[in-house]
């Protein structure tokens, strides 16, 4: 009889562990599954150098608050990371790329072909490109017109255009520096490139009369008011602006262009050039009178194939108070603050877009 007893306990014993065991299994399982559909809707944010820093610091903001994983950010340029977005839906593709400019029609035109139709803008704060040299050289103070003279292929010269013949920036103004013209700048997929040629080239080259005079195709004017000279005054510096300003360091005598915030990041080691009469400072480009501020952005994927989990919360944290207020923490990394109702209209109208 104990023996009977006995084995009935140990089968129901063997039984118990079996159920066990079988519940172990399925929830190993149902964590894997959960973590392999987790893992492929992890954030991919491309796109500006510029805005990488900001966007780099709300990722980790973001990650560290534990309801999802930190987004995987990459800086690729502007226009590079529009090209990856606008590329296609699903998994393969930036769920949201990061802009120091608009987005241009052609590039919308080429989202909507890979069916990318649904975008959602996101301004968060002001920017000026800056001029910058080391605090070893001299104090730059240049025109619009004066860096296109210095800075353009071809320049006029006698009632035709001729090959830059401009190597000191004194032949250009006796009152500029006795220094040759040696300009580090970002390549043409950044967004900053693409605001210098507009702020900076194309405005400069129509402050000259004479070229006007010249060209009076409509379509070349324009074409030479943005093309550069390749004969090293100018060099393509890549998009990291600390590498930019590494070089200034470097190289007294040259000048670099980049974000202010890069330029705030290394304050004491390089110099903001003054633009047209203007410093380059938080005030003045947020009020509008430094010549070279410009708006940055993120843009936001949202016609994806199916939810994408953390992509609202994401939005949400860049654009809340905490990172873009007037104290926020992308502030003390050198972001210019949009308008507090401004701020407030923007984020009402983009978490409203996002499913």
């Amino acid at each position: 009889m104990l023996a009977e007893v006995a084995a009935m306990k140990f089968e129901e014993m063997m039984s118990m562990l079996k159920r066990i065991y079988f519940s172990l299994i399925f929830v190993m399982v149902s964590v894997a599954m959960a973590n392999a559909a987790y893992a492929s809707e992890q954030l991919r944010i491309v796109g500006s150098s510029t805005v990488y820093p900001f966007s780099a610091s709300v990722a980790e903001h973001f990650g560290k608050a534990g309801d999802f994983r930190t987004p995987v950010v990459e800086s690729t340029g502007t226009g590079a990371g529009l090209k990856l977005f606008c590329n296609g839906i699903g998994d393969g593709y930036p769920y949201i790329t990061n802009a120091s400019r608009k987005i241009l029609p052609s590039e919308q035109a080429e989202c909507a072909k890979n069916g990318v139709n649904k975008i959602i803008e996101a301004r968060f704060g002001y920017d000026g490109i800056t001029f910058a040299n080391s605090v070893k050289g001299p104090l730059f103070k240049l025109s619009r017109k004066e860096i296109f003279l210095a800075l353009a292929a071809e320049v006029p010269k006698d009632g035709k255009m001729v090959k830059n013949y401009y190597t000191k920036w004194q032949q250009i103004d006796p009152a500029l520096p006795d220094v040759p013209i040696k300009v580090y700048g970002t390549p043409p997929v950044s967004g900053t490139y693409d605001t210098f040629i507009e702020l900076v080239m194309k405005k400069g080259c129509e402050q000259v009369p004479e070229l006007a005079a010249i060209i009076t195709d409509k379509d070349m004017f324009d074409r030479k008011c943005r093309t550069l000279r390749e004969d090293g005054a100018f060099i393509e510096a890549g998009e990291n602006g600390n590498l930019i300003a590494e070089k200034l360091i470097g190289d007294p005598d040259a000048l670099g262009f980049f974000g202010f915030s890069f330029l705030e990041q290394n304050t004491g080691k390089v110099q903001g050039s003054v633009i047209d009469g203007i410093t380059p400072s938080f005030e003045s480009i947020q009020d509008g009178k430094y010549p070279i501020s410009r708006l940055l952005y993120f843009y936001i994927k949202a016609d994806n194939d199916k939810p994408i989990a953390g992509i609202k919360e994401y939005a949400q944290e860049f654009l809340s108070e905490a990172a873009i207020g007037d104290e926020g923490y992308l502030v003390t990394e050198g972001l210019v603050p949009l308008p507090e109702a401004e701020r407030a209209r923007v984020r009402k109208e983009v978490l409203e877009q996002i499913k």
